[in-house]
């Protein structure tokens, strides 16, 4: 309890500022405010004890974007990302994040991409946008599972969740979250200490993709991104 005392006390005040931090470091471009962003969440790590340890770096495209998909097992998974992924990306996020005061104008200031989910126009919309967004050469990160796993297993992969990689014709980077349901699974405030692990696979090329071909390319990545978690539980 007393790491959760200690995170609580200093996170959401640190959060506050550092909102209102990126909004000035916003005026210097979007990749000044990324890189502040990233110190953010390794500071979120620090307050909260953990440490991250990075496989797989040699599957980052870094001569071209990528929209990395990963699995959501906690809150703790932004941060990580930010953490541990050494390049400008961009994420994805729902539209309704973007009312919350002072929050949601740091997420636009710093380029994140809103998804509009009320119907389905709106939502294809915004795949459209994104994939406008990734071909001028912003990496984006999703999480398609649309939110985080509620008993620690990888749930099932929202439908068309990856029609953004028809749309972009870009790789797609899986990511294999490790741990972060342990150190604080969803809708518990304690923090348990514990190993965590950002893990990139080898992409997946999407040249010539049609929208046809989405369904396959999903369940290819959520195997892929299933059987590496698999393996870090046998072993």
């Amino acid at each position: 309890m007393l790491r959760t005392f200690f995170f609580c006390l200093f996170f959401y005040p640190w959060t506050l500022i550092a909102s209102f931090l990126a909004l000035i470091v916003s005026l210097f471009g979007q990749d000044r405010t990324h890189s502040f962003v990233c110190f953010w969440g390794q500071s979120c790590l620090f307050l909260a004890g953990l440490k991250v340890q990075i496989r797989g770096r040699e599957n980052i495209p870094y001569d071209c974007p990528a929209i990395y998909v990963s699995n959501h097992q906690s809150n703790f998974d932004i941060p990580i990302i930010y953490a541990g992924l050494p390049i400008q990306f961009r994420w994805m996020a729902k539209q309704e994040l973007f009312r919350v005061p002072i929050f949601g104008l740091a997420m636009k200031r710093c380029g994140i991409i809103p998804i509009d989910r009320s119907n389905r126009r709106k939502t294809m919309h915004s795949i459209i946008s994104a994939a406008q967004r990734i071909k001028k050469g912003a990496s984006v990160v999703i999480f398609p599972e649309g939110t985080r796993t509620p008993d620690g297993q990888l749930q099932k992969f929202k439908k068309g969740a990856l029609l953004i990689a028809a749309k972009a014709q870009v790789p797609v980077v899986p990511i294999a979250i490790h741990g972060s349901y342990h150190v604080q699974s969803k809708d518990r405030w304690k923090i348990n200490g514990g190993s965590l692990t950002l893990e990139f696979l080898p992409p997946i090329p999407t040249d010539g993709l049609k929208s046809s071909d989405i369904d396959a390319l999903t369940n290819k990545v959520h195997d892929q991104i299933a059987m590496s978690l698999q393996g870090a539980t046998d072993a």
